[in-house]
């Protein structure tokens, strides 16, 4: 059983005053359109962490079957995100997708894909999605690693320290396409994804 964790609490910092997750794409909100991809692979539960904004957030995935986790030090960085959502994972879960909410030009198939190459090499404990030889997200831990994960600190990177910590443990899975790479932190790369991704005109 794999958990994907949605971090969804961020201040969206470089888009100005808009909060990125709620802008316009393909006829649904970036969040939305995240959230729904997830929820259309084979991941067993979709926990979204909520902070910044956290109503208008749970607003935009109103009617869908997810877990809601509120990180109220949201402000001190991502790891905090992906503690929260970690706490919130169902008995039995064996590893954590953990995935951008930025990130909405990744297809469902692709969280699949990485899942069945995780599954199919039980020596490996961390999977991350590369393309052209890039490593992108979301990276997929074993709960093997649960508690350096829980003891990462700082205000940014993640679980990065974890992955480095472990390079034999890490297996590569390529991807058919740029999308586990082309988050979205600017006004230019929103408007660069709404493009590759057809049915919604971008915000000014």
């Amino acid at each position: 059983m794999i958990a994907a964790i949605v971090l969804a609490a961020g201040q969206s910092t470089r888009m100005g005053e808009q909060n990125k997750l709620l802008l316009p794409i393909g006829g649904t909100t970036l969040i939305a359109r995240t959230v729904d991809t997830v929820l259309a692979s084979q991941a067993a539960q979709t926990i979204v962490v909520l902070g910044h904004q956290a109503e208008r957030v749970r607003a935009a995935l109103a009617g869908r079957e997810v877990t809601f986790v509120h990180n109220a030090d949201f402000q001190q960085g991502m790891a905090t995100s992906i503690h929260a959502g970690i706490g919130a994972v169902a008995p039995g879960t064996e590893g954590v997708m953990i995935c951008l909410s930025d990130l909405p030009l990744v297809e469902s198939a692709e969280l699949d894909r990485l899942m069945a190459e995780f599954a199919s090499h039980p020596h490996k404990s961390i999977a991350v999605p590369t393309y052209q030889g890039r490593r992108g997200n979301p990276v997929l831990f074993s709960l093997r690693h649960r508690e350096e994960i829980l003891n990462v600190r700082g205000p940014v990177g993640g679980c990065k320290s974890v992955v480095r910590k472990y390079p034999q443990e890490v297996l590569e899975v390529a991807m058919p396409s740029d999308g586990i790479l082309r988050d979205v932190d600017t006004l230019d790369d929103y408007r660069a994804v709404v493009e590759a991704a057809p049915g919604q005109a971008p915000a000014d």
